[in-house]
């Protein structure tokens, strides 16, 4: 299960240290283990544009952030996301909740957050990879090595 230790095992051995985030239901979950953990920093921003500029800052001096934010907020911090992504061309990377993501799967919602996530990535020329809520996190792990690897921006989907 992707639950908050799980999800801070991956970062850690990922070598994350920064969480720059705004948390939603699903996400907000995971606050306890971040917060207690020894080696990630949580950082409590107030918009998720601000999210995307703190993490580069960061990046800018030495360390190794991660942006942690709802989908509603992504379609928020498109300014900044396509600064820090395109002009300055940061390997930033994200873990977004895209609530209501199942229901749309199966026809089930109008909610159309998850109607307009993977599509506004697209546009944004951002890879990304949609998550097993039920997983191990080795996914979130391959995702990150990714990102690191290529230098370059992506993004992990985390279905609610």
């Amino acid at each position: 299960m992707l639950d908050g230790p799980t999800v801070v095992d991956v970062l850690t051995r990922a070598g994350i240290t920064d969480v720059a985030w705004i948390p939603d239901s699903e996400l907000g979950t995971w606050e306890s283990a971040l917060s207690r953990s020894a080696s990630i920093r949580l950082i409590r921003v107030c918009r998720e544009g601000e999210a995307f500029a703190v993490a580069a800052g960061l990046l800018l001096g030495g360390r190794k952030p991660i942006v942690i934010i709802q989908c509603t907020g992504l379609f928020e911090a498109g300014d900044a996301l396509r600064n820090i992504v395109h002009d300055l061309g940061l390997p930033i990377f994200m873990i977004i909740g895209v609530r209501s993501y199942l229901a749309h799967q199966r026809g089930r919602t109008a909610d159309t957050c998850p109607a307009f996530t993977e599509p506004i990535l697209r546009a944004w020329q951002i890879p990304f990879t949609v998550l097993d809520p039920a997983g191990d996190g080795s996914d979130l792990a391959n995702a990150l090595v990714d990102s690191w690897t290529n230098a370059r921006a992506a993004a992990a989907l985390l279905p609610e």
